[in-house]
């Protein structure tokens, strides 16, 4: 399997407000730690946006904000290439801390604006006050959509109920082969509302690389096991993936992935090693 033009541009999907963007981007869950990994993670991220992957994911309690640093330095001098999300700890999520929160973030990722703003998982704080910050924040200019993490049909249903809760761009969950409790009722009621998943952690943190049918079907296809559990799930034209990738290679594997389609035999051999839910599955976060 060879790496398309990377000229071709990566697949989109539409946010509620109509804006395209890409289906795979880059995530930075743990980048930041070492402050010796710094630069070659800088350098992932901007190969990433060369080969298209626009949109990066960070967020305040990664690293302490080291990984917005990172996005930063990766974002130098390309800020208007980049779709950015970032997130609010819950911790800090009332009106004012919102606020606050987001300006340390702006100030950390060196930019005037967020595209996509993020209540990280719900929290003491009311939805209400966090809503009143997200609108405030949207009014200057700070950030220009916003969404929530980790959310259940529950807690969405309740969003989407207060005074404009409509407005919520996306739920980032945890999503993958093996964690496919979403489907039972959390991702149907998303896509009737027409609000895009985002998928963290798709091959699990490498846990399910080492599994026979994943890497039966990925042998198949002279493909890598990551691979396979990515284009699984960018087969589905309302999710967004933000796989991890600190090294080069990895960022071309995981560019890669958006070659590979699978056939029929392989979808169903996966369904039957990584079976979807029969019944409702609390919401699993990592």
């Amino acid at each position: 399997m060879t790496l398309r033009d990377p000229l071709q541009p990566i697949p989109t999907l539409s946010l509620p407000s109509g804006e395209w963007v890409p289906v795979l981007g880059q995530g930075t869950w743990t980048m930041g730690e070492s402050r010796r990994s710094r630069r070659e993670e800088a350098e992932a991220l901007r190969l990433g946006l060369d080969l298209g992957m626009t949109l990066i994911d960070t967020a305040e309690m990664y690293a302490d904000g080291g990984a917005e640093e990172v996005v930063a330095e990766a974002i130098a001098g390309r800020r208007d290439e980049v779709f950015l999300v970032s997130k609010v700890l819950p911790g800090n999520a009332s009106r004012r801390g919102t606020i606050e929160a987001c300006e340390r973030s702006l100030r950390r990722l060196r930019t005037d604006r967020i595209d996509l703003y993020l209540l990280h998982w719900r929290g003491r704080h009311p939805l209400a006050e966090t809503l009143e910050a997200f609108a405030e924040l949207v009014r200057a200019g700070k950030i220009r959509y916003w969404g929530v993490s980790n959310f259940d049909t529950g807690d969405m249903e309740e969003l989407t109920g207060l005074p404009g809760g409509a407005a919520v761009a996306t739920n980032q969950v945890l999503y993958n082969l093996s964690r496919r409790g979403i489907e039972y009722d959390l991702l149907p009621w998303c896509r009737e509302r027409r609000i895009p998943i985002m998928a963290y952690s798709p091959i699990e943190q490498g846990r399910i690389l080492e599994n026979t049918v994943l890497r039966r079907v990925a042998a198949r296809h002279g493909a890598t096991p990551a691979q396979v559990a990515l284009a699984w799930l960018l087969r589905q034209k309302d999710v967004m993936v933000i796989p991890k990738a600190g090294r080069p290679e990895h960022v071309r594997e995981n560019r890669a992935a958006l070659d590979l389609e699978l056939t029929a035999e392989d979808l169903a051999e996966l369904d039957r090693a990584f079976p979807s839910p029969t019944r409702k599955v609390p919401l699993e976060m990592l």
